[in-house]
């Protein structure tokens, strides 16, 4: 269980990290507070992909296992 905390935490620190850097980029370019932006979004996506990560994560693991023997 431990485990599967931290990894649920750091797989969607980094995830939305680069992500929202992606996202908000396409969005509003590389603008001045680009910064701001981009760790506003981070900041708001954080949260909900760690709690997604946490309770979806241990379905999609057992889905993605049948496609490798």
């Amino acid at each position: 269980m431990k485990q599967r905390i931290i990894f649920a935490i750091a797989m969607s620190c980094v995830l939305t990290f680069l992500m929202s850097a992606w996202v908000t980029f396409i969005n509003i370019g590389m603008i001045a507070g680009f910064a701001n932006h981009w760790i506003s979004a981070w900041l708001l996506a954080w949260p909900a992909a760690g709690i997604i990560s946490f309770t979806i994560g241990p379905s999609i693991h057992r889905w993605s296992n049948k496609f490798v023997p």
